[in-house]
């Protein structure tokens, strides 16, 4: 499981008429989302969680009991950029792609919640800090051919073979997800690439997803559509893994970059999911040495103070499934 270390308001809010749960007519589709870098798989469904505004859902009625557990007087972190120092690679957790590359098998330990197929792992499979590295090492693999997603964390290369943490494969054009309280490469059991923030659609200008951030203290629950918990607390006012935030829409972003702006834009709409266990108010994006230091430091500037948690109850369409209804 990774990282061992490391409604009433609703409600209200639909008797007052202050949520609008959109229904799309027969025949309508949304806007397709980006898809994966150098494939042409999409990065899950276009109604998929990851995907789900939350700039028009009432704020949660325990928002301001997490934030005061979440060290909410600091900046956000990037957990990413390009490399300096020692680190010959960039900061970040890497993307492999593959096209029907030889699949492997893979010792987990934490093998009954892991799916125990053949990964596609190799030599060309980017670890997350580089292949000598310490922390969480992460390995995130798709096959182009098949828009599989393959994910596992403490991942490494022994002499009798591969081995790691835990390991999760996810269909890329489906909204299902993993089995209730099953772990995935998060401890949150959510996939990883979706929330990752990528320099490629920064540069482009839109991001269409809400983005994977981590915090020290979290509960022990978790809320759709996250499917585990590590967490080490039992007091409703500790967040649970699945917990998404927002950024006012009050924020000012004047004085930020063009992408600055686009960060924050897709904050205020799309939000920051809870998917681990780690740095306080840290988030998270690809490995990219194109990421401009400058962009860095002005997304270091973000204060934790500007958030708030939403209730994504009124998303939900089932328990077992991360499709979305879109709420306006």
């Amino acid at each position: 499981m990774p990282r061992r270390v490391s409604s009433f308001a609703i409600g209200v809010a639909l008797a007052a008429g202050a949520l609008a749960i959109a229904t799309p007519p027969s025949g309508a589709t949304p806007t397709a989302p980006r898809p994966v870098p150098g494939t042409s798989c999409p990065m899950f469904p276009a109604d998929n969680y990851w995907h789900a505004r939350v700039d028009a859902l009432p704020v949660h009625r325990l928002s301001d009991s997490w934030m005061s557990q979440m060290h909410s007087s600091l900046n956000l972190h990037p957990d990413f950029g390009p490399s300096y120092g020692t680190q010959s690679v960039p900061y970040g957790i890497p993307l492999t792609i593959v096209n029907g590359a030889p699949r492997v098998p893979v010792s987990f330990h934490y093998a009954d919640e892991s799916d125990r197929v053949p990964y596609p792992l190799g030599s060309a499979t980017r670890i997350e800090g580089g292949a000598e590295a310490e922390g969480d090492r992460h390995a995130i693999i798709v096959d182009a051919d098949t828009c599989t997603l393959f994910e596992t964390w403490d991942t490494r290369l022994t002499a009798s073979g591969w081995t790691a943490g835990s390991g999760a494969t996810w269909n890329l054009r489906s909204n299902r997800l993993r089995p209730r309280t099953w772990t995935s490469a998060d401890a949150a059991g959510l996939p990883i690439l979706p929330g990752l923030l990528r320099w490629d659609e920064v540069r482009a200008g839109r991001v269409d997803h809400a983005i994977r951030f981590t915090t020290d203290v979290t509960r022990r629950a978790f809320v759709w559509p996250a499917r585990h918990q590590a967490g080490s607390a039992d007091s409703a006012a500790v967040p649970p893994m699945g917990a998404r935030f927002r950024l006012a829409s009050t924020f000012d972003t004047s004085g930020f970059s063009r992408e600055a702006v686009v960060v924050l834009t897709a904050m205020k709409r799309y939000g920051l999911v809870l998917a681990d266990n780690g740095s306080p108010w840290y988030f998270q994006g690809t490995a990219d040495d194109d990421w401009p230091p400058s962009l860095i430091e002005q997304l270091k500037g973000i204060p934790a103070s500007a958030f708030e948690a939403v209730d994504t109850a009124p998303l939900r369409v089932r328990a077992d499934s991360g499709a979305a209804r879109a709420v306006t």
